[in-house]
C-alpha cells in the first residue's frame, strides 16, 4: 500500500465512522504532510481521490472540509447541448466570452497541482436568448490539441465529445441561485432558480475536462428512459 493510499483510507475511515462529520474541516495539506512524513505531492495525491470521491470539498483560502451527502440521480449520456438546444428552440449558437491558459494550483481538486488548462467560458443561446451559461476547464497536458482549437466556430462540448474519447463520467446536478455574474449572461434576475450541471471526464485515469454549466430553471429539463432489467 501506497503513502497516498494509505492517507485516503484512513480519512475515508474518519468519515465512515462519524468522527469527521459533514462540515468538518480536516487538516491542512502541511500537517497532513508533517503526520505522514511524506510529501506534498503524496497528500495531494490522495485528497484529490476524495473530492473525485465526493467525501471532501475543497474550499479556496479556507480549507478542506468533509462534504454533506447530496441526493443524486443517474445521467446516463454526455449530451449534445447544441442539438437539444437546437431541436427544442429552432436554432443554437454558442457565444465565447472568455478564454485563457493558466497553470492549476490544485485547490479545487479537480486536477493535479502544475497541470496546464484552458479556461473558458461562453453563453449556450438558442432562439428564445440564453439557456446556460457555461464554465469549463480542460486540461492541456491530456488533450494538447485543445490549446488550439476554435470554439467561435464549435463549441467546447461538441468538440471534446468529437475529439477525445472519454472512459469515464461524473455528473453532479443540484439547485442553486443564480449569482450576479450568472443572472448578468442569462437575463434573469439575481437569485432566480437555476440548475447546475457539474461534469467531470477521464480518459484512461487522466482527466480530461471539468465543466459548469448553470441553466435558466425555466427552460432546462432531464429526462431519462429506464426499463426493468430482463424486459
Amino acid at each position: 500500500m501506497t503513502i497516498a493510499e494509505r492517507i485516503r483510507l484512513e480519512i475515508e475511515a474518519r468519515i465512515a465512522s462519524g468522527e469527521w462529520s459533514p462540515g468538518h474541516r480536516i487538516p491542512f495539506e502541511h500537517e497532513l504532510v508533517t503526520h505522514y512524513g511524506c510529501a506534498r505531492a503524496t497528500v495531494g495525491k490522495a485528497l484529490t481521490a476524495l473530492v473525485r470521491a465526493g467525501l471532501i470539498e475543497r474550499r479556496r483560502k479556507a480549507g478542506t472540509f468533509v462534504a454533506y451527502p447530496h441526493v443524486q440521480s443517474a445521467v446516463l449520456d454526455i449530451p449534445d447541448i447544441g442539438k437539444a438546444i437546437a431541436e427544442r428552440t429552432g436554432s443554437y449558437r454558442f457565444d465565447l466570452l472568455t478564454s485563457d491558459i493558466w497553470t492549476d494550483d490544485g485547490i479545487s481538486g479537480n486536477f493535479a497541482s502544475g497541470t496546464h488548462l484552458r479556461h473558458v467560458t461562453g453563453i449556450h443561446q438558442g432562439q428564445d436568448g440564453p439557456f446556460a451559461f457555461e464554465d469549463r476547464l480542460i486540461s492541456l497536458d491530456g488533450v494538447p490539441e485543445a490549446r488550439d482549437a476554435d470554439f467561435t466556430l464549435q463549441s467546447p462540448g461538441v468538440w471534446l465529445l468529437q475529439s477525445v474519447p472519454w472512459t469515464q463520467a461524473r455528473h453532479r446536478i443540484s439547485a442553486i441561485g443564480a449569482s450576479a455574474e450568472v443572472s448578468a449572461h442569462l437575463a434573469i434576475p439575481r437569485h432566480t432558480p437555476c440548475l447546475l450541471v457539474e461534469r467531470w471526464t477521464w480518459r484512461a485515469g487522466e482527466p480530461v475536462t471539468c465543466v459548469c454549466q448553470t441553466f435558466r430553471g425555466d427552460r432546462f429539463d432531464l429526462v431519462a428512459t429506464f426499463a426493468p432489467e430482463g424486459r
